[in-house]
C-alpha cells in the first residue's frame, strides 16, 4: 500500500554541467530549470519505487512547476517529493514537489507518475520501431 505523506529528498552540488547554459535552456551559468525538473522527478520516482514490487516502475505523466530563484555554480540544491494522492485504481500517484538551495526556496509544483509493468511498457515503446 502506497502511503500518502511519504517524502524523499535528494541533493547535489550545482556544477557547470547542470547550468541553463549547458542545457541550452538559457544563456547564463546558473542552475538550469531542466535539471531542477529532473531532480524533482527523480525524488518522486525514488519515493514511489520503495512501494512497488519487482518488475514494476513508474513514469512521469505530468509536471507543473515554477523556477522562482537562481542558484550559482558551487551551491548545493535540494529537491523533495511528497506523495499527496493515489488514484482509486492505484495506478496514478500525485506528488507535491519543491526545490531549494542553501539560501532558500527556488522552485515548487506538482508531479504525477503512472505505475507500469516495466517489460510491458518497454515492449510497447520498442514496437514503434517496427511500425
Amino acid at each position: 500500500m502506497i502511503l500518502i505523506g511519504t517524502k524523499c529528498r535528494l541533493d547535489q552540488e550545482v556544477t557547470e554541467a547542470l547550468t541553463a547554459q549547458a542545457a541550452g535552456s538559457g544563456a547564463l551559468p546558473v542552475f538550469g530549470t531542466p535539471f531542477m525538473a529532473a531532480m524533482m522527478e527523480n525524488a518522486a520516482q525514488t519515493c514511489l519505487q520503495t512501494f512497488l514490487e519487482e518488475g514494476k516502475g513508474s513514469v512521469g505523466t505530468r509536471l507543473d512547476i515554477t523556477h522562482d530563484a537562481p542558484t550559482p555554480v558551487g551551491m548545493r540544491v535540494f529537491a523533495e517529493a511528497e506523495i499527496v494522492n493515489v488514484s482509486e485504481n492505484g495506478r496514478m500517484v500525485d506528488f507535491k514537489v519543491s526545490a531549494w538551495d542553501e539560501k532558500g526556496p527556488i522552485g515548487q509544483g506538482t508531479h504525477t507518475r503512472a505505475i507500469i509493468q516495466n517489460e510491458k511498457f518497454l515492449a510497447k515503446c520498442n514496437a514503434k520501431l517496427e511500425q
